[in-house]
């Protein structure tokens, strides 16, 4: 258990943390999974990040519970479904950001616990769902988002690649390369696969699609460690005033005047990474509209309507408020996981730059379901 719960002068709380944690627990079911609210569906990307919430804030009983939920929805290629509903697969694609996220979670719990069994136990998990996600990659670097399922079977694979969702799996890779390296169980061929990834993302983003509209796409490239740095600070001034409304947090689409909690808190951690603190603790302290009484949050604000919208507090609004918070506290050993200093000593964030014309043994997404 961390020293001591996230708290953050002027913004929250410790006791506030506690509260925010105690509403991510009390939508656990029974077999672990965190769903977006409770008796809703879960989704592994997003339960991961609450399970890190709830560790950081102490909650270790729950995060455990969590992160044991994960390979008993893992198929063997080492995919999971998008969408599980209780014990009922609601949508089987599988989505490749959502197989690798598990690698940042362990890492993770790594930073804060220390524990050589729970690494040994979560690694298969890990390991297989990476594999499955680098057998994914294109040729000229990007990530195919997902692979469609029918009948219980892999089936067609939608070559596209989403900006945001390859920078999370880049995120991931270094997770897993810092596991591996841990592990003494090297992986050559995510290290090729993450310096095909870094440089496709920071030099061919004419060749993801296109969903610029979407905050994400803005701040994902250095969220996910992409970008560090004078590039990082460039890349987030540069849609600053399209996405951020002051006072309230930041646009999840360009076009609609609705501020969302979560990606408000995920651009806090960018900044934060990028080394521009101040802007992401008023960021942070702007979002608190958002809070309910019991610690929970709405998922967002629709400003011209004052109104919150949709009706519903979600777990990951609340997961990434908690990261945030300890993030900018420095709370816990995990607090720096979206830096490169996180991922061990010998991690390189700038790897080699491998050309378009490089083969590929692949064979054939962060765009979050929930703004797709």
């Amino acid at each position: 258990m961390p020293a001591e719960v996230p708290a953050l002068d002027g913004v929250l709380s410790a006791h506030e943390v506690r509260a925010t944690a105690r509403t991510i627990v009390a939508a656990q079911e029974p077999s672990g999974a965190i769903p977006w609210v409770s008796g809703g569906h879960s989704d592994v990307w997003n339960h991961v990040e609450a399970a890190m919430a709830l560790l950081a804030a102490g909650e270790v009983a729950a995060a455990e519970r969590a992160y044991a939920w994960v390979p008993t929805v893992q198929r063997d290629d080492g995919s999971v479904p998008l969408k599980v509903v209780g014990s009922t697969v609601d949508d089987a694609s599988g989505e490749t950001n959502m197989s690798a996220y598990l690698a940042v979670g362990v890492w993770h719990h790594w930073l804060l616990r220390r524990d050589h069994a729970f690494v040994r136990r979560m690694w298969p998990t890990v390991r297989r769902g990476l594999d499955f996600v680098v057998s994914m990659q294109m040729p000229w670097g990007g990530i195919a988002w997902s692979q469609e399922w029918h009948d219980g079977a892999p089936a067609t694979v939608n070559e596209e690649a989403l900006l945001a969702a390859s920078s999370s799996i880049h995120h991931a890779l270094r997770a897993g390369l810092a596991l591996a390296e841990l592990l003494d169980q090297p992986q050559p061929e995510w290290e090729l696969a993450g310096g095909r990834l870094a440089h496709a993302v920071r030099d061919h983003e004419d060749l993801f699609l296109d969903k610029a509209h979407f905050s994400m796409d803005w701040y994902y490239p250095v969220l996910g460690g992409v970008l560090t740095g004078p590039a990082a600070q460039r890349r987030l001034a540069e849609r600053w005033d399209t996405f951020v409304e002051p006072g309230l947090g930041i646009r999840c689409v360009s076009r609609n005047p609705w501020v969302t909690g979560a990606e408000t808190c995920e651009l806090v951690l960018a900044l934060e990474a990028a080394g521009e603190r101040e802007g992401a603790r008023r960021l942070l302290s702007d979002m608190q509209h958002l809070r309910r009484d019991d610690g929970s949050y709405w998922t967002g604000y629709v400003f011209p309507d004052r109104a919150h919208w949709p009706d519903e507090q979600t777990t990951f609004t609340a997961a990434a408020v908690i990261l945030a918070v300890d993030a900018l506290s420095l709370t816990t050993p995990g607090a720096g996981i979206m830096r490169a200093a996180a991922m061990g000593p010998s991690w390189a964030p700038e790897l080699p730059e491998i050309g378009l014309e490089c083969g590929c043994a692949s064979v054939d997404g962060l765009e979050r379901s929930r703004v797709t």
